[in-house]
């Protein structure tokens, strides 16, 4: 059985945006809801959603159209619950996404691929042109771990950070 050339790549359009779980919306040029619903706290293995009454410290970070995130390094205790406040600078439309390099790397991959594609997660936030957003996130588990903003052509122009989340010290008790 013969099938179209069309509906062979979207289902493996389909099949791509399903491994990227809640890849669903598109990066377009119309502004991203601040309140749409997000995933549930899922665990990530750079920490799980956060909850804004847990948050003991906000990091204020610019998104400009230089392509670069200010401040590029976070510095982060694990267990700590954070608010990352991105504000956009510039005249585009930036985005912060938090995951491990090849989780970046590949959803990357896939913007270039289909640059019309929208998505929402916890440990995502679109930011409009000269608007504010943020993420509240809980970083339960130490290592290093990135951030970029994955709209087509931004990532590959370096719009990228590090979070290291140092580890708890133990606790000896006598």
């Amino acid at each position: 059985m013969k099938r179209p050339a069309s509906a062979i790549a979207l289902g493996m359009a389909l099949l791509l945006t399903d491994h990227f779980s809640g890849i669903a919306q598109a990066h377009g040029s119309k502004p991203h809801s601040q309140s749409a619903p997000v995933d549930a706290a899922e665990q990530q293995v750079f920490g799980i959603a956060g909850r804004a009454a847990d948050v003991v410290r906000t990091i204020d970070i610019r998104m400009s159209d230089d392509m670069r995130f200010k401040p590029a390094l976070l510095e982060v205790s694990e267990g700590e619950t954070l608010r990352l406040r991105l504000h956009n600078k510039g005249q585009l439309m930036h985005e912060l996404v938090i995951g491990t390099p090849a989780e970046l790397d590949q959803h990357a991959a896939l913007m270039a691929k289909f640059p019309n594609m929208e998505h929402e997660a916890a440990h995502m936030a679109h930011v409009a042109a000269g608007a504010s957003g943020s993420i509240v996130w809980k970083f339960n588990r130490a290592g290093s771990f990135d951030f970029a903003c994955l709209i087509n052509g931004h990532y590959q122009a370096g719009m990228r950070g590090r979070i290291v989340v140092r580890a708890k010290p133990l606790s000896h008790k006598p």
